[in-house]
């Protein structure tokens, strides 16, 4: 994404080159809200800055970023495409899910975590993914790391959402020059030392917060946007 005015006619070019595109690519998280419907798109709104007007962009933005996600399996996809989206923009790892997906098994952890050197080498072969043996061999163990979570806590939704910071935390209004300020936050610090700590890898304190803010656990959306409105009312 881009930095550009606020606005749903704003044209995003989510590849600049150099710190400006590494700090804008955390924004555009992925994760799916469980089996709802469809939601209706306005066609004059306004928007965070950084969807821009690609299609794809903009209908992550308004069904999925910042809307609360508790389903283990999406909660997990989206850590570990996280892992996969550092260096590049959120849109190359968008327009690779369904691709990721076929090749983890739809991320569902029980199955990636039996993965083994076969399933490493399918995955280095499978053009339509991130082909970097370091994170397909993190998600595999990340998929390990997940079980023993699930069986502490019950779900992974229960352990990741004991780290949502108290709203008395959060800035009272938020702009696009606040937001970019926020690549961690103390919650995501602590949650990333944890997630080490229990043998998770590739999840820094920055990977961490932009999974908070596309799973809903913060309403990062700029104050005017329609989503945030929408959220502030649910």
């Amino acid at each position: 994404m881009t930095f550009l005015p606020v606005s749903s006619r704003t044209t995003a070019t989510v590849n600049r080159a150099g710190a400006h595109r590494r700090r804008a690519s955390r924004f555009g998280e992925s994760a799916v809200t469980s089996a709802k419907a469809e939601r209706p798109r306005p066609t004059t709104v306004t928007r965070c800055w950084w969807c821009g007007t690609d299609p794809l962009y903009v209908r992550y933005h308004d069904e999925e970023w910042g809307r609360a996600v508790t389903d283990d399996r999406r909660l997990f996809e989206k850590v570990c495409l996280e892992g996969f989206q550092a260096g590049l923009s959120w849109l190359t790892i968008l327009r690779k899910r369904d691709a990721f997906r076929r090749g983890f098994a739809d991320f569902d952890f029980d199955r990636v975590a039996r993965f083994t050197a076969r399933d490493v080498t399918r995955l280095l072969n499978d053009a339509g993914i991130v082909r970097h043996r370091g994170k397909i061999e993190s998600t595999i163990n990340n998929a390990r790391r997940a079980r023993e979570l699930r069986d502490e806590f019950d779900s992974l939704s229960r352990y990741f959402w004991t780290w949502q910071p108290d709203a008395k935390s959060r800035p009272k209004r938020l702009t696009r020059e606040v937001l970019m300020t926020m690549a961690t936050s103390p919650e995501s610090i602590a949650l990333s030392k944890d997630l080490r700590k229990r043998g998770w890898t590739f999840v820094g304190p920055t990977t961490i917060y932009a999974f908070m803010q596309a799973m809903g656990l913060v309403n990062d959306h700029v104050h005017d946007c329609f989503v945030a409105k929408e959220l502030r009312r649910s």
